[in-house]
This record gives C-alpha cells, structure tokens and sequence, in this order.
C-alpha cells in the first residue's frame, strides 16, 4: 500500500516542469483511501469552508475545525462511496443540469448566480470547485435514489390503510359555521303538542327552503340556548358541537338545511352556513381522439404532414369519418381499433406538445397536423369534465408519506452495507506521505 500512495505522488510530480519545480508548493496529500480512491487534504479543506459559509449565513456558530473534520471526512467517505456506485451505473450530470441547480440553489438564497459567485469568493471558496462539488452531490444523489427504490415495496393495503387515517386526520380539522332553531317539547307533552311541534317544525323548514331567512326565523320561533342570537352557534368542530348536532351533519356541505329531527326536549333545525378545513380536488379531464402517423425511410416527416393535412381536410368536408380514418391510417393500434378515441384522461399523462393541443383545442375541433416525439398526429377534443379526484390525491399523498419514509430507512441501511463492504484506510498515517 505504501509503495501505491508513492506511485500516485510520484505521478503528480510528471506534470510539473522544472521551473515549477523551482517553485514548488507544499504537495495535497492523501488523506483517506476509499477502494479505488482518494480523498485529499484539499477535498477536506473545501468542504470545511463550505461548512463555515453555510454556518455564517444561518447565524451558526461552530466548534474548532478539529472537531469538524471528522464529520467532513466522514461525509466525503459516503460520497466517494456513492459516486463509485454512480460510475457503475454510468451516471452523469451534464452542464446544463448543473448550472440549472447552481441557480435554483442561488434562488434559495435570494442571491443571482453572480451574487453567489462573489459569495464563494468572500469566503475563499473557489467557484469552479464548488460546481464541481454541486456536480458531485447529484450524482451520489441519483446513484442513492436509483439503488434504494429498488429496495422498496409498498403494498396496497399499506397505502389504503394510510389514506384511511389521513381521511380521518382531514375531518377531525373540520369546523362547521352553524345556526339551530329548537322548537321545544315540555316535559309531559300530550300526543297533540308533539304532533304540534312538529307541524310548526316542517312548515319552519318549509319556508327555509323557500329561501327564508334563518336568522330571522330563530329570533321569532326557537326555544333554542342562542335564540337571541338569531341560532347563530359559530364555528365548531364535530368535536364541540353536542352530539345530536354532529349525527347530523355528517356528509352535509355549506348551505344545507337539515331536519327537523328529533330529540328529548324538542324538534330541530340545523342550517350550515359555512365550512373550512374540508379540501376537495377536481381536476379536468378530457376525452380525446388522434390519428398518428410515424415516419420511416419510406414515409418522411413533410410526407407524414402532408397526409394528415388531407385526412383533415376529408373529414371536415365529409367524405370521410375520423373514426374510419383512424382504423385505416393510426400507427397507435391501442387507439386505432377504437376509432382513434384515448379515453377520458388527464392532460398530465401526455408528451408537452400533444398536452398544449388538448387543452387549448375548443371541443369538436380537428387540430392541425403537429409533431411529438412519437410522430405526426391530429387531434380532437370530443368532450371535457370536471371531477372530484380527492380519494385519489389522498391515496397519492399516501403513497409518497409511505414512500418517503422507506426511502429513508432503506437509505440509511444501503449507506451502511456500502460503507461495511468498502476498503477504507483511515487517517493516521502521514509519516508514511514523505
């Protein structure tokens, strides 16, 4: 091992020419050998001020160095560990992905790119070695996130049981704004006071669905305890309200007007006014029909163009029905057996270019021939509707809670069994650097 650490110094020493020699700088030396790698003084250096850099923004304040660096290294041994695995995989972070994160993380900060750059430089850190290490950090990112999701499985009724006590967790932070109007039985009430009370009871609700004041009614004909206060309860969660009121209103949105039901001391009304903390998603969907054509050596893109263009036209003339054309012509065979028609689906599940189409498209329209990465299509739009996706959002928010947490345990036992299977040379040997 000795004698490798000496060949890789002695290598170093190649590129320099004999001036530099004259020159010469204190050589960065190995620090940490990981398998088939080092991790350098340097490496330790840079992270330490960019440790110090993230401390000073956040008003932290830090131990010696010489606490820290064991933490450093520590981090650099997982990191060489996890961009090992990513030269397995092949992973590479381009240019472009880079500087897209080098300027979201600027964002985050509230600075530019240029501001950043200055800031780095403040602190002594150098710009093109902190790319460098951002390049690092999504490429050990991604080689983790490949290698643990091939460790995770999530059943069904794991996400099923979760959405379940979310649905639950949703409506125990529900508060309903309610007014009651209490139409009250004395006690020893005869069978023709009950039936009374309850006639008086209807014709309230009665004139209530008529549109008739709430408000109004309450201060003329409740026996209620908030009469005088024209039945207004305020807000309350089913918790808080008395349990006859929270039988009632269960399932029942704004504006309802429920009863009369009755109780021990008398016949009830109960309108909801208004109600918070009861989210609900709707998402548009939208039943579409196309006609791909996908070109070849036979069949070139202004040929494709061109043919839909005249299918197009044949269809808006008559001569012939998209549905035919589709059976005829469609290289999507899911599609094409049923005259072209994709089913009702969210926009979301198309490519960018065939998603703008069926969004912007008014319904009944045939689009002009457009390419996507699968080929040339037409479009129409045949119908669209709004519906309530709230079940699936909460079994999607399931998922990803369930998701999350696995990834983490599973992530740190994947770092674990990387590090327990790894060569790794701890520090402790610089007598042997000379």
């Amino acid at each position: 091992m000795k004698m490798w650490k000496s060949l890789i110094l002695g290598l170093s020493l190649l590129g320099l020419t004999t001036s530099s020699l004259a020159a010469l700088q204190p050589l960065d030396k190995v620090v940490t050998i990981v398998n088939d790698s080092v991790i350098l003084q340097s490496d330790v250096d840079a992270m330490l001020k960019t440790v110090h850099l993230n401390a000073a923004r956040q008003g932290q304040s830090l131990p010696d160095d010489s606490i820290l660096i064991n933490q450093v290294l520590e981090k650099l041994i997982m990191e060489t560990l996890q961009l090992q695995q990513a030269d397995q995989f092949g992973i590479r972070i381009d240019d472009n992905r880079l500087d897209s994160a080098i300027a979201q993380l600027a964002a985050e900060r509230n600075l530019s790119v240029a501001q950043l750059q200055q800031e780095l430089a403040g602190a002594g850190i150098s710009y093109a070695i902190f790319r460098e290490q951002i390049r690092r950090d999504l490429t050990a990112s991604e080689a983790r996130t490949i290698m643990v999701r091939r460790r995770i499985n999530i059943l069904p009724q794991e996400v099923d049981n979760l959405a379940t006590q979310l649905n639950q967790q949703q409506q125990e932070g529900v508060q309903y704004n309610v007014s009651h109007i209490l139409i009250r039985l004395d006690e020893g009430a005869t069978q023709a006071d009950r039936q009374a009370a309850e006639r008086k009871a209807n014709d309230l609700v009665g004139q209530l669905n008529k549109g008739a004041n709430f408000t109004s009614l309450a201060y003329s004909a409740s026996n209620g305890p908030k009469a005088l206060q024209g039945g207004a309860w305020g807000w309350m969660s089913p918790e808080e309200m008395p349990t006859i009121f929270a039988d009632q209103i269960h399932a029942q949105g704004k504006g309802a007007i429920i009863g009369p039901f009755r109780s021990g001391v008398g016949y009830h009304i109960l309108k909801i006014n208004d109600v918070k903390g009861l989210e609900t998603i709707s998402v548009t969907e939208v039943n579409a029909r196309h006609i791909l054509l996908k070109t070849s050596v036979i069949l070139s893109d202004d040929g494709a163009k061109k043919e839909l263009e005249q299918v197009r036209k044949d269809i808006q003339s008559g001569q012939r029905s998209f549905a035919d054309a589709a059976q005829a012509l469609s290289a999507d065979p899911g599609s094409a057996v049923n005259g072209g028609e994709l089913g009702w689906q969210t926009p979301d599940i198309y490519v960018p270019e065939f998603k703008a189409q069926i969004e912007t498209l008014p319904k009944g329209t045939i689009s002009e021939p457009f390419k996507t990465v699968h080929g040339w299509h037409i479009v129409e739009v045949l119908d669209r509707r709004q519906v309530d996706r709230t079940d699936a959002a909460v079994k999607n928010r399931a998922y990803r809670i369930l998701f999350s947490r696995k990834f983490n345990e599973e992530a740190q036992a994947w770092l674990q069994e990387l590090r327990a299977g790894a060569y790794i040379e701890e520090p402790g040997y610089d007598d042997e650097q000379g």
